[in-house]
């Protein structure tokens, strides 16, 4: 009996350890991500606008706000939307 309890769901302690794992995982890549974005700022060899700049902010932003009320459990945003 305990042994078809062990296979049909996972312990706390090991979903603990999973979330823990992809998150930091998911994490590191977000912020280099982000940071392939920042090399844009290179005024040499891109022109953009300050316009340009905002937009970009204000989608990385909404992104932040979607990911901190999923997990909060206040809503989701599953689209994926931006254009400059």
């Amino acid at each position: 009996m305990l042994d078809q309890l062990g296979k049909k769901g996972k312990g706390k302690a090991e979903k603990r350890e999973k979330f823990v794992e992809l998150a930091q995982s998911r994490t590191v890549n977000a912020i280099k991500a982000i940071r392939v974005i920042a090399k844009l700022g290179n005024k040499s060899a891109y022109e953009y606008s300050e316009a340009d700049v905002k937009k970009i902010a204000a989608a990385l932003t909404r992104e932040i706000d979607a990911l901190k009320a999923r997990m909060l459990q206040t809503g989701a945003k599953d689209s994926v939307d931006f254009t400059l």
